[in-house]
């Protein structure tokens, strides 16, 4: 598009200066016709250039090299700040209790006070108790603490 006004522009300085400059020495139907044909070879140049471009943008291909995937860590690379990383619960404290339910998985309170050091702070509101034959067993409900703020992940 710039190209073109660019091209008008010249054209139309060459068409003045070529009649001004004719007119000034009486204005031969030469010196008109010399100018005239300048301008037509100018922009036959300038169209002639355009459409070569043009071809040559429509005949390149341009071909798509997926870049190889790399898997990002599931895992923070640095570790969370402490006031953070209390929430995060340890999955291998997830169980499943047969008594409670046997899609429905608990965490074990034994193990997360082996594997997580704030166990004694989870809310108390989480805990359910449920009877497994022998006696009342209790453990926590991840969805009870996922409204809490905590969060269940790999550790």
């Amino acid at each position: 598009m710039h190209r073109k006004f660019i091209a008008f522009i010249v054209a139309t300085a060459i068409t003045i200066t070529g009649v001004s400059a004719s007119q000034a020495r009486a204005a031969d139907a030469k010196d008109i016709l010399g100018g005239l044909a300048a301008i037509a070879i100018i922009g036959a140049g300038v169209h002639y250039y355009n459409k070569e471009k043009r071809k040559n943008r429509s005949t390149r291909h341009q071909t798509y090299t997926p870049q190889p995937y790399v898997a990002q860590p599931s895992y923070p690379v640095r570790p969370l700040p402490q006031h953070v990383a209390r929430y995060d619960l340890p999955q291998q404290c997830l169980r499943t209790y047969n008594a409670y339910s046997n899609n429905h998985p608990l965490l074990a309170p034994k193990c997360l006070k082996k594997h997580y050091k704030h166990a004694n702070s989870l809310p108390q509101e989480c805990k359910v108790g449920f009877w497994n034959g022998n006696k009342v067993k209790r453990a926590y409900e991840p969805a009870c603490l996922r409204q809490k703020g905590y969060r269940v992940v790999y550790k």
